[in-house]
């Protein structure tokens, strides 16, 4: 397998040992969904790719045109299809310490891969051994450190669930452990606001578009009252079976729904 680095395919790529996205996760990532060998929504994973690498203060070594060109040219090296493209761009070599350097060159990785096969329905738990802090910068960009959630999805499995949901620092609902969530009660859809902790996903945005969504606090005794829940990544839509072991009664539901229009 082939992936695109730094302005070229190639086979031969190499860990970047002296870099801070190995030894700090300074870095960003787009997981990108691909169609028929056709990248879906380039335009707002790039407009999000630039916004966390305003955060992070990083030079961004390619413009929009040059990184769609990029993921078209691996795509069709790889034979087109349906695949998922993963986006990785970190500071680049780095001498050794806490603070980057104001100049050097940033590396592009992107690579493709097969799309994970459908999900069955979700068993959810709320987490209890970390939560989102709403207040960070870092909240709204999707960098390389996942530890939070990888932490939380740890927690959902020892608990016989398939993922968890996440509290902020006040107690209210942010996210699941990387996806995006949505509420039904009866025929009002609610998702928390990004500056609760939600991460302003792909999906969540189109939804944003399509349907008439309220987004507002959410509190777990509220969310308890759901009858569907929805995941949502740029990749994926999984349907909700319960939450903390309440069967939701109308699940997939609007799994059905988004999928029809997004």
């Amino acid at each position: 397998m082939r992936i695109w680095l730094n302005g070229a395919l190639t086979t031969d790529a190499l860990p970047d040992f002296d870099g801070l996205g190995f030894s700090l996760s300074e870095g960003l990532t787009e997981t990108i969904r691909a169609v028929g060998g056709r990248a879906l929504h380039l335009n707002r994973h790039w407009r999000r790719l630039r916004t966390g690498a305003a955060v992070l203060e990083m030079h961004m070594p390619y413009g929009d045109g040059a990184l769609s060109m990029a993921v078209r040219e691996l795509l069709a090296d790889e034979g087109g299809g349906d695949a998922m493209v993963r986006l990785t761009l970190t500071r680049g070599p780095t001498p050794r310490g806490f603070l980057p350097p104001r100049d050097g060159t940033p590396s592009v990785l992107i690579a493709r891969a097969p799309l994970p096969p459908q999900q069955t329905p979700a068993e959810l738990v709320v987490s209890t051994v970390t939560r989102r802090n709403e207040y960070s910068p870092l909240a709204r960009i999707k960098t390389l450190s996942t530890l939070d959630s990888l932490l939380a999805r740890q927690e959902a499995i020892r608990r016989g669930a398939d993922d968890a949901i996440l509290l902020n620092s006040q107690g209210r609902i942010a996210e699941a452990s990387a996806s995006n969530l949505f509420f039904l009660f009866g025929e009002e859809i609610v998702t928390p606001p990004v500056d609760e902790g939600a991460m302003p996903g792909i999906r969540r945005e189109l939804a944003l578009d399509c349907f008439p969504i309220v987004e507002r606090p959410l509190r777990v005794d509220e969310a308890m009252e759901a009858e569907d829940i929805l995941l949502t990544t740029s990749i994926s839509l999984r349907a909700a079976a319960s939450l903390d072991g309440r069967l939701l009664p109308r699940s997939g539901i609007l799994r059905d729904w988004f999928a029809q229009a997004l």
